[in-house]
């Protein structure tokens, strides 16, 4: 699969897949604050200036989502990617198991909001699923 770089940073990178209009990004380390957000914000406008409506998060390295950044997410990032044409989320499970019921409380949320989510084991089985998407 072909990915253009779009941000890279000691705390995490951000790809676009232009073939399967993929936005995908992968924590590198426990990130968080303003980087965690200019990074997330990044792929929301990098989804809507390429039409794209897939999300992949490689979050493996991550330990946990702070409390205020998981708010920020709901109340600002998620209705920005909704509106950019978010879809599909393919979510490769944190190793720590806070960050995984972190992500499980947010699939939940998202779900309701129409948002199909998946979790998985290895970033393969994550981009094969998306890329099965329309």
């Amino acid at each position: 699969m072909t990915q253009k770089l779009i941000v890279e940073n000691e705390f995490g990178s951000l790809w676009y897949h232009p073939e399967h209009k993929i936005v995908h990004h992968q924590w590198h380390k426990f990130i968080y604050g303003d980087v965690f957000r200019e990074l997330l914000l990044k792929g929301t406008s990098t989804m809507k200036e390429n039409g794209a409506n897939k999300w992949l998060s490689d979050d493996r390295k991550n330990p946990a989502v702070r409390k205020e950044d998981m708010e920020w997410g709901q109340t600002n990032w998620f209705p920005q990617s909704v509106q950019a044409g978010w879809k599909y989320w393919a979510i490769v499970q944190p190793e720590a198991v806070i960050a995984q019921m972190n992500m499980k409380q947010l699939v939940e949320t998202y779900s309701q909001a129409g948002i199909e989510a998946q979790f998985f084991t290895s970033l393969e089985e994550a981009q094969k699923w998306l890329e099965s998407k329309s």
